[in-house]
């Protein structure tokens, strides 16, 4: 019995080491990071309700990562926002707090690039890129064109003044001003995005070690900015749930590696229309069953 107990454990210690070898050989899952952006903002409602001072406060305190950061595409120009005291205080806050700042629009409203003339391009990209360089001292590197809107005649007018245009991967679809703002889908949303992302994951490059994964939200919306904190949970269980492996810090928390990520992530084919995630894409989702994954 003795032997027998030896030659049984022997075999086990055999197995083991087999085992262990095998998982050696097999290549590990790059990690994804998430790379945070918003978009239309600053927001210029007075006091603590403003959603985009609550957003830069849960970046800086949340329970899941201290000091994320983010990249912010504002508007300079904005009327009810960046052209206010109340949003140039709130650009200098978010530059203060160690965010990315990139250019969506400099015209007094949310105008698509696509609808402005040679003319009116040239200035609105001018006036803009002045507003930048004279709050933070640069001249931004990435665009996002507002309504996602981009040709061959706008694209080219971005390449002339050193901007680079960045989509996204994930969107909360909250880009819904002012009204309806809340999301009572919105566990299930990123839930379902993130199972379209995993079946392409692999063709996002690999930077500094990691895949970079932009998600969008708009930091005008007060509900967005009353629920950041868990969004970020939402994301961080929408991945695991996804199958797909996070990078040890999830988030981007450096400017240097955000602004570098997002770069690579930069579209170079104008031709190539993106399609982003939003409410066709969910209301698809309320009404079909769940696809499992492969």
């Amino acid at each position: 019995m003795a032997q027998w107990r030896k030659w049984m454990a022997g075999l086990w210690l055999c197995l083991s080491a087999a085992a262990a070898w095998a998982d050696a050989q097999t290549p590990q899952p790059v990690p994804i990071r998430l790379l945070l952006s918003f978009d239309d903002g600053p927001s210029a409602r007075e006091g603590d309700a403003n959603p985009t001072a609550q957003i830069l406060y849960s970046l800086a305190h949340n329970a899941i990562q201290p000091g994320i950061k983010a990249l912010f595409f504002i508007q300079t120009g904005a009327r009810n926002g960046g052209d206010t005291p109340v949003g140039r205080a709130l650009i200098q806050r978010t530059l203060d707090d160690g965010h990315v700042l990139g250019f969506h629009t400099a015209t007094p409203g949310h105008t698509s690039h696509t609808r402005l003339s040679d003319v009116d391009l040239e200035s609105s990209l001018n006036l803009g890129l002045a507003a930048h360089l004279a709050l933070s001292g640069r001249q931004p590197t990435l665009v996002r064109p507002p309504h996602w809107a981009y040709d061959a005649r706008t694209f080219a007018a971005y390449q002339r003044h050193g901007l680079s245009l960045v989509m996204t991967d994930l969107s909360a679809n909250d880009g819904k001003i002012p009204w309806p703002n809340a999301s009572l889908r919105r566990r299930s949303h990123f839930e379902h995005q993130m199972r379209e992302l995993s079946r392409h994951v692999a063709d996002i490059p690999v930077v500094d070690g990691v895949r970079p994964v932009l998600v969008t939200f708009h930091d005008v919306n007060p509900f967005t900015g009353s629920h950041i904190d868990e969004y970020l949970q939402i994301l961080q269980d929408s991945a695991a749930k996804a199958r797909l492996t996070l990078a040890e810090r999830p988030f981007y928390d450096s400017a240097e590696s955000l602004e570098a990520a997002a770069q690579a992530r930069a579209l170079t084919d104008p031709s190539v229309q993106i399609r982003i995630p939003g409410f066709w894409t969910s209301l698809l989702y309320w009404l079909l069953p769940e696809q499992p994954l492969p």
